[in-house]
């Protein structure tokens, strides 16, 4: 067995211990010392895995990010299909990705502020480029004549607002799957777009 696996899976740990103390008091509100504790090592033997505990957000918030693309393009590239139906896989996917590790996602939403330059300005870019994704989606759809939507900007702040507030309320064993809850968000949401 090689020495790098379980060195990745105690930064595994020590990511995961940290993203739910995030999410549970905030970014500021924890201390290396108490995520040291939190998962068992001296404070000192902690900085021999992390060199800090914005090493780690930077991770969540980008690997999180690096996610929501993936999700977005696998389920937009296909030209073929009408727009209306990429806008619902796009919002079926980015429910998917919310719901793979909740408390990751709500770091993700809420911690990102606490970031330092340049990384901040770089993850503001990215989120502003996303949300570019289902603006274009929607005014594509418009145009096509299969939505209606006086103002897309809006329409895609709207969906994408709805959707980010799911980890302040969805439970993974709750009675509801991820699927599921994609599919129901998908309907609700694009009720109000659809032509009937």
């Amino acid at each position: 067995m090689s020495v790098a696996a379980p060195l990745r899976s105690r930064k595994a740990q020590i990511d995961g211990t940290a993203t739910a103390l995030f999410r549970a008091q905030g970014f500021a509100a924890t201390s290396m010392r108490e995520l040291a504790l939190a998962v068992g090592l001296e404070a000192g033997s902690l900085y021999s895995h992390v060199r800090s505990k914005e090493e780690i957000l930077h991770r969540v918030c980008f690997g999180l990010a690096e996610d929501f693309f993936a999700a977005f393009a696998a389920a937009t590239t296909d030209d073929g299909q009408p727009v209306a139906q990429r806008l619902r896989q796009a919002i079926e996917a980015h429910v998917r990705v919310l719901t793979q590790d909740v408390a990751a996602s709500t770091v993700f939403l809420h911690e990102w502020r606490h970031l330092s330059e340049p990384a901040r300005t770089e993850f503001v870019t990215l989120r502003d480029r996303y949300e570019a994704g289902f603006r274009a989606l929607v005014q594509q759809g418009t145009a096509a004549g299969e939505l209606h939507c006086p103002d897309p900007a809006f329409a895609a702040l709207t969906l994408l607002a709805s959707l980010n507030w799911l980890p302040t309320w969805y439970r993974p064993d709750g009675k509801l799957t991820p699927d599921e809850v994609a599919h129901r968000l998908a309907e609700q949401l694009l009720g109000g777009l659809l032509f009937q």
